[in-house]
């Protein structure tokens, strides 16, 4: 449940073309996408309106993002113990849904459900909004990856050392989930499969249906 350790490059800032993503995350999000994505999510496991924000996001950027045959979405909005990470393949629109734990920060009583957001260090919340995805490395945690935030309400991610991990807490048999210092916490066993196909430049989206601000 501790912090990653990370190395020096945590401290990078985020690459020019996450700060031309970030400028049109506000106007992105209003744009009609359902037409051209038709084949996303055939069996509609995601829920409709963050699934909309991120294809909006996804197709106004679209020239911006360096890895574009995956995206992510997170709804924090559900409990812990639901597989409320989705992973889409752009290619074909097929859905794969995972674990993931929330922050310490965003649940102190540890009911399961995420209710506070934080985008300060020493909070331990979860940060809502657009990350990018950059490189691997092996920290504290083992096999991870680092984030950048595009959003306003996620923008310190690095200086937070927030970032994609697996960790032993994050197993169906607590329930509910042990919670992260406000990094994305995977299921050991599908760690290194979902970082693989996320790494390097590609989008996540965690949303909340009360406290996103792109509703």
């Amino acid at each position: 449940m501790g912090k990653p350790k990370v190395g020096n490059s945590s401290s990078a800032t985020t690459s020019s073309s996450s700060s031309s993503l970030s400028s049109q995350a506000s106007s992105s999000s209003s744009t009609s996408s359902e037409g051209d994505f038709s084949y996303v999510d055939p069996q509609h496991l995601i829920p409709s309106r963050p699934l909309q924000i991120a294809l909006a996001y996804y197709k106004a950027n679209k020239n911006n993002i360096e890895n574009i045959n995956y995206l992510t979405v997170v709804d924090f909005t559900q409990y812990a113990n639901n597989k409320r990470f989705y992973l889409i393949d752009m290619r074909s629109g097929q859905v794969e849904q995972f674990l993931v734990a929330h922050g310490s920060g965003s649940d102190p009583s540890h009911t399961g459900f995420a209710n506070f957001f934080s985008n300060l260090d020493g909070t331990h919340a979860t940060a809502l909004g657009f990350y990018k995805t950059g490189a691997t490395y092996t920290g504290g945690h083992g096999y991870s990856l680092y984030l950048d935030g595009l959003s306003s309400t996620n923008s310190n991610a690095r200086a937070r050392e927030i970032v994609v991990h697996g960790a032993s807490y994050v197993d169906p048999s607590y329930n509910p989930l042990g919670r992260s210092w406000g990094c994305l916490a995977l299921e050991m066993s599908e760690r290194s499969y979902v970082i693989s196909k996320i790494q390097s430049g590609s989008i996540i989206y965690a949303y909340h249906s009360k406290f996103s601000k792109e509703q």
